[in-house]
């Protein structure tokens, strides 16, 4: 069954660079979402600049897994 197979990664150089990429952009993307919630009452404007930067690299992270999904390994 291919869907329990093991997947050791990619060799090729520019695919190991966007999966390195992906989940960190995720990640920050959340954490500075969440940052700016918390921020909100007490300081606007640094609330709306971690909005900005965590939606920013929300979208791109999710911008690369979905490329990702689509690329073939060759």
């Amino acid at each position: 069954m291919s869907f329990f197979d093991k997947y050791n990664g990619t060799s090729n150089a520019r695919l190991l660079r966007m999966e390195r990429a992906i989940w960190p952009l995720v990640y920050s993307g959340l954490l500075l979402l969440v940052l700016g919630w918390f921020t909100e009452k007490t300081q606007g404007a640094d609330a709306s600049l971690l909005y900005g930067l965590g939606g920013v690299a929300l979208a791109l992270g999710l911008l690369l897994f979905f490329l990702r999904a689509r690329q073939k390994e060759d």
